[in-house]
């Protein structure tokens, strides 16, 4: 049975459904709880994603907690730890909400969606955004604006010392209009189906 946690009724449950960090985490549980990423909890354990519910979505009722988290587990994944701890060891800050962004961003790159998608968000300056906001030393690195998730996975690869693309610069790679190219803006419809709404007119 699909879990009954949808976008809308995160916000209705939230104490500011405006608040950006809000939001994100939002379209992010919307799309795990509907199977678009495999991360039911967003890779929390029981007891830290019950907080993140309290403290993003205090009005929630606790029966479809319990309903959404029975039978849950952590995500067990190298490629899942490893994109965690990229974005932890770049926060702009301590603290739960950091955490919780870094597995909101992990989870949502496990998606076949551009990330913005994957994570509710209706476009790629939203997301930026939220990374130059909170997780600061990571944004700045992104000097060629790549896109987010092709960025992520170089970070990794660099950090392990393995060459994906044989070409000198980025450039003059095959694979450049892949990483650097647009990036359609228009709000998913995965996520317009979650909120019960038609997708926003561009």
């Amino acid at each position: 049975m699909a879990s009954p946690l949808s976008f809308d009724l995160l916000l209705q449950s939230s104490h500011d459904p405006s608040d950006a960090v809000t939001r994100a985490l939002a379209g992010a549980l919307a799309h795990a709880a509907a199977g678009v990423i495999p991360a039911p909890t967003l890779g929390l354990d029981g007891t830290r994603f019950q907080t993140l519910l309290a403290r993003h979505f205090p009005a929630l009722d606790g029966q479809i907690c319990a309903a959404h988290c029975e039978g849950c587990r952590p995500l067990r994944s190298d490629e899942f730890a490893d994109l965690v701890a990229l974005l932890l060891a770049h926060r702009a800050h301590a603290g739960e909400e950091a955490e919780w962004l870094a597995h909101a961003i992990a989870s949502a790159c496990m998606g076949g969606n551009h990330l913005y998608h994957d994570m509710g968000l209706p476009n790629r300056q939203a997301l930026s955004e939220l990374l130059s906001r909170h997780f600061t030393r990571l944004f700045e690195k992104n000097v060629g604006n790549m896109k987010w998730k092709k960025f992520f996975y170089k970070q990794l690869c660099d950090q392990a010392e393995v060459r994906v693309c044989q070409a000198p610069s980025c450039q003059v790679c095959n694979d450049y209009q892949a990483c650097f190219g647009p990036e359609d803006d228009t709000f998913p419809a995965s996520l317009a189906a979650l909120a019960g709404r038609a997708p926003v007119p561009q």
